[in-house]
């Protein structure tokens, strides 16, 4: 499991993968780190926020001696939690080392060298092996573990008195394009997102060990034996004309969709479309075009063990 601090929410951002020949599940993680980078770095007010938030509601904020940001990616989220933490050690957990080793590189680089650390670890399998926390966070990564509900059972059994579970899950898709982008039909955000929709849940279906759940976060959390500490929801708000970093991370994601997305569009005007917002040289593409912005909304929530 892994997070894509992008890989662009419950799937509405985009943790993709080449789709002809390749299973809904395969990710190769080492190969997005780049674009995972990008994507978290342009979403760090949201980060920055979400954490000021958390800290704001857990039962003892200097008492954070231990922090576990789990399906970290590259690290920039674990950084800014050991910033927004000062007294305590963040461990990156991952699957993909060379995901890690960005995570390593990032906070010798950062200077907090001496309070982050990296784990390789799966989870669920090897949840048992983390140890102990006061706060455990998990940014869209909960979505790639077939079990969800065991997942959030053993992410509170981390936790000492009074920690509490953080988890990004949830929002609302991103937005990048008018409606009418004067080429091809109008609408073709629109139809992408019920195409992405529709590969998540086979992607779902298909995680080993998967189960059926309700998302009611706050209900799961619940029933992990938690007690639930609110729901808020973030804003990425970037508005036209995009900074050039922001810009790229948008060529980037609609790049990622034409790869998994293309053959599941229904309308070959609409590939025709795709093809021509990812020519650098065309004016009416995302390289050149005035009108391209990025928003979207992503939720968090919170629970607590019980002092």
């Amino acid at each position: 499991m892994t997070d894509s601090h992008r890989h662009t929410q419950s799937h509405h951002h985009t943790h993709t993968h080449h789709h002809g020949g390749h299973h809904a599940t395969d990710f190769d993680w080492d190969a997005l780190g780049t674009h995972l980078e990008h994507e978290a770095e342009t979403n760090r007010p949201v980060y920055e926020q979400a954490a000021a938030w958390i800290a704001e509601r857990v039962p003892a904020p200097q008492g954070v001696r231990r922090v576990l940001d789990i399906g970290s990616g590259p690290g920039l989220i674990t950084c800014m939690l050991a910033e927004a933490f000062p007294d305590a050690e963040v461990v990156a957990v991952d699957g993909t080392p060379a995901l890690l080793e960005r995570a390593r590189a990032r906070a010798e680089r950062s200077g907090l060298g001496e309070r982050v650390r990296t784990l390789v670890a799966e989870v669920p399998d090897e949840l048992g092996s983390l140890g102990e926390a006061d706060l455990v966070w998990a940014a869209n990564s909960l979505h790639h573990v077939g079990d969800q509900r065991a997942a959030l059972t053993g992410f509170a059994g981390l936790l000492r008195p009074g920690g509490t579970v953080a988890l990004f899950e949830g929002g609302l898709a991103p937005r990048h394009l008018p409606r009418d982008i004067g080429i091809g039909r109008p609408g073709l955000e629109a139809r992408l997102e019920a195409v992405r929709s529709e590969w998540f849940t086979e992607m779902r279906e298909a995680l080993p060990g998967a189960k059926p759940e309700v998302e009611d976060w706050s209900a799961l959390l619940a029933a992990a034996g938690l007690t639930p500490g609110g729901s808020r929801s973030f804003l990425l708000d970037l508005p036209a004309p995009l900074p050039a970093a922001a810009r790229e991370l948008v060529v980037e994601t609609f790049g990622r969709q034409r790869e998994v997305f293309a053959d599941r569009l229904a309308d070959d005007e609409d590939v025709a479309t795709l093809e021509r917002l990812l020519d650098a040289r065309d004016p009416a593409g995302l390289a050149q075009r005035p009108d391209v912005f990025l928003l979207q909304a992503r939720t968090l929530h919170i629970a607590h063990r019980p002092a």
